[in-house]
């Protein structure tokens, strides 16, 4: 009998993301506390810019970024938002959050140990790239993989996964 497999991967749907901005553009312009605050948000590349006249008014934005990402189903692990705070460029103060995507490799070498050890025991992980492939002989053990990183010990990683590919 073959090999099953599937492969982890950490892609983004660009689309919902840019519905997602879109959305939040459409909120802060028409908010209420937004008002003459020169509020914005828009997308640019591979990161999201947010700008607003002070620091709360930026952080303000971005929890409305935020709601409308989780309602499009975009996993919040996907914004790189850690340890930034909202930069002064003359009277505005802005914010750049970079998008996510593939998974890195230190982050690969700790999904595949926490495979490796926690996991059933004939199952192999192996790195091709900006993804894992993870193949077995049973496909319940596939699934008791994909069950361990959707599980409390997965949480504790920074990429959003998803699982394609399964064969």
């Amino acid at each position: 009998m073959a090999d099953s497999s599937f492969d982890i991967v950490s892609k983004l749907d660009h689309q919902e993301v840019d519905n997602a901005v879109n959305q939040a553009a459409k909120e802060v312009s028409t908010r209420y506390d937004f008002r003459g605050v020169d509020a914005s948000i828009r997308l640019s590349g591979d990161a999201i810019e947010m700008e607003a006249n002070t620091p709360e008014r930026v952080m303000a934005i971005v929890d409305v970024l935020q709601t409308k990402l989780i309602r499009r189903g975009v996993s919040l692990k996907a914004l790189d938002l850690k340890d930034r705070e909202p930069k002064a460029s003359g009277k505005i103060y802005r914010l750049v959050a970079p998008l996510r995507e593939g998974i890195e490799q230190d982050v690969a070498k700790k999904i595949t140990k926490l495979i490796r050890d926690a996991g059933p025991k004939g199952v192999k992980a192996q790195i091709q790239g900006d993804e894992i492939r993870v193949s077995s002989k049973s496909r319940d053990d596939l699934q008791a993989v994909i069950a361990l990183l959707k599980g409390p010990s997965g949480e504790k990683l920074e990429v959003a996964l998803q699982f394609v590919n399964y064969r």
